[in-house]
């Protein structure tokens, strides 16, 4: 089997994204392509077909691979939950939080034989493996018990092409610095060098080559352009920063959504950030809220907590003030079970608030239980009549990742109805408040139905005079176009022909070795 890895000077240098490109490049030319990445921290995650949890890079990198996401492509994923403790997800479930310190010095190790059985399925199934490492390699208080770097690349005996991020500057210290602090074998696998977001002039650049390759002896592989809009789906909370930093767009139609400390699976407002008619912001104070046509509380790691942030930092009575005037309300998952009047936490699953006051906009109560709810599923939307529009969906495609049961504690409607799937009974899910101004949902990925999302986009449009629109985005066919102009540009900037020849030598060396197959 062939591999190739990907690691980075430091965190957010671009690695996921050029895993995905080369999932593509790979994919393009008919191989048996599959991403892997062992551990990832992130808040935005996704779940399988088969109810298992993982990280939203690599539903991303196996989409760019023409494949359905399975948990083997990221065996450990970590959630923070805060004061440095984190869910531990191995294998797609939970067994509970740690503390950094309990994780790091004592359980990784043990996890990494997840990550071995993981890549040994893989390499039973698939041609060519492009692994993605996570921050830098060279945390030298990490190392002993890092399982996602170079234990991988040591494990694989996989080449490794290290990736600087110029946009920020001191990438070509970076370089140079990340491997003068690894080992010699650890530096001996280190392939190439890679530089990202590269703006302006290649040419002038010239110089600065010369100098890697003859200080560290690796040769630059290849200056990747900066490229903007890509319109892929990304799990880290700094892309999302990254994202508002470069809005301009101003819209006919402004949704706010609030950020949570803890939010997660924020892409679950890409599709609608995309469309030309919309504006997403994301408000941290009452005083950014202003006069949006819509507001959404989204899903959150920590609910209680990020209740609490809700009501002291004065969001809660600015969110009132908005619905009180006519704004209407969603709440996706956390950000539904705040809605209703209280959230129990008797197992201290998520804090140490044993049952927080919600915003009482719905009648429902939500308890905390110690089993996690993870499930694909799909729903009809029968009717639900929001903000003077019917909206109606069929057959819409999400999933659900909660802690919570929720009980009502008066009649309710429903707004969408879940089919009957793996054995499971069909249901009803989430609330609609009695004006129709208010409902909340646990279903994740329900904007990404191009039909749904524009009917919730045309109702807010009607209630400012505005005509509705057609649909006018499609979002599977605007993601495939997204991933082939990305592997378009790596390719050209890659010498793709020295990376494959690269990945050609490391697999050769270690069949000479006996060790495949």
């Amino acid at each position: 089997m062939e591999s190739i890895m990907l690691m980075g000077t430091s965190s957010h240098v671009g690695k996921s994204i050029l895993t995905t490109a080369l999932c593509r490049i790979f994919y393009r030319e008919g191989r048996r392509v599959v991403p892997f990445k062992a551990q990832n921290m992130a808040l935005n995650s996704y779940v399988t077909k088969d109810g298992l949890e993982m990280g939203r890079a690599q539903v991303a990198q196996a989409e760019a691979a023409g494949l359905e996401p399975m948990v083997d492509m990221n065996p450990v994923l970590l959630k923070p939950t805060g004061n440095s403790r984190s869910q531990v997800i191995l294998a797609g479930r939970s067994i509970g939080t740690m503390s950094a310190r309990e994780y790091h010095a004592g359980y990784s190790l043990e996890a990494f034989g997840e990550v071995k059985a993981a890549l040994a399925r893989l390499q039973q199934d698939f041609d060519t493996l492009v692994v993605e490492g996570a921050g830098s390699p060279a945390e030298v208080n990490l190392k002993s018990h890092d399982i996602v770097n170079m234990r991988v690349a040591k494990y694989l005996q996989a080449p490794v092409l290290l990736i600087a991020d110029i946009d920020r500057g001191g990438a070509l210290a970076s370089l140079v610095g990340t491997l003068e602090l690894l080992d010699e074998e650890e530096r001996a696998l280190v392939k190439g060098l890679v530089i990202n977001k590269f703006r302006g002039d290649v040419s002038l650049f010239t110089p600065a080559i010369d100098f890697l390759e003859e200080k560290t002896g690796k040769p630059v592989l290849g200056i990747v352009p900066y490229i903007e809009d890509m319109g892929i789906d990304d799990e880290d909370s700094v892309s999302l920063e990254e994202r508002e930093e470069k809005q301009e767009k101003k819209a006919e139609i402004r949704i706010a959504v609030i950020e949570l400390p803890k939010l997660s699976n924020f892409t679950d407002f890409d599709a609608l950030a995309d469309e030309p008619d919309v504006e997403v912001t994301y408000v941290r104070r009452p005083e950014e809220l202003g006069s949006p046509d819509l507001i959404i509380l989204p899903g959150s790691k920590n609910t209680t907590e990020d209740l609490l942030f809700v009501r002291e930092s004065g969001l809660e009575a600015a969110i009132r003030t908005s619905v009180e005037g006519g704004t209407p309300l969603i709440g996706i998952c956390g950000g539904y079970q705040m809605l209703g009047e209280a959230i129990a936490d008797p197992h201290r699953v998520e804090s140490e608030h044993g049952e927080v006051k919600g915003l009482g906009y719905l009648p429902m109560k939500t308890t905390f239980a110690e089993q996690k709810h993870t499930r694909q599923v799909t729903a009809d939307c029968p009717g639900m009549e929001f903000f003077g529009c019917t909206l109606l969906g069929r057959g819409m495609a999400g999933y659900e990742i909660h802690m919570g049961e929720t009980e009502f504690t008066a009649p309710v409607r429903h707004p969408f109805y879940i089919h009957a799937e793996r054995g499971e009974t069909s249901r009803w899910d989430g609330a609609l408040r009695e004006d129709g101004l208010v409902f909340g949902t646990y279903i994740h990925g329900l904007f990404d139905d191009d039909a749904f999302r524009r009917q919730l986009i045309n109702t807010l449009r009607i209630q400012k005079g505005l005509p509705p629109l057609a649909i006018q985005r499609n979002r599977r066919q605007q993601k495939e176009r997204a991933y082939e102009h990305l592997a378009d540009v790596v390719e050209s900037a890659l010498d793709m022909e020295r990376v494959r020849a690269i990945m050609a030598e490391m697999a050769e060396e270690q069949c000479d070795r006996g060790e495949c197959e």
